[in-house]
């Protein structure tokens, strides 16, 4: 059976390629704590469709 804990799995979506209209999305699933970061986790991820690194938010 699972824990029940503070950990929460998150979806982080590209910022950048919203508004650059090139096609598909940067998407990634990580864990946080919620007790330790309880604002959107914002990181910065490689985005294979544009092939650099961008700012990936927090999405839900």
């Amino acid at each position: 059976m699972a824990k029940k804990g503070n950990r929460v799995q998150v979806i982080l979506e590209c910022t950048v390629q919203k508004t650059s209209g090139v096609a598909g999305m940067s998407r990634y699933v990580t864990t946080k704590n919620r007790k330790n970061t309880t604002g959107r986790l914002e990181l910065k991820k490689y985005n294979p469709f544009l092939k650099t690194h961008t700012l990936h938010k927090e999405i839900k």
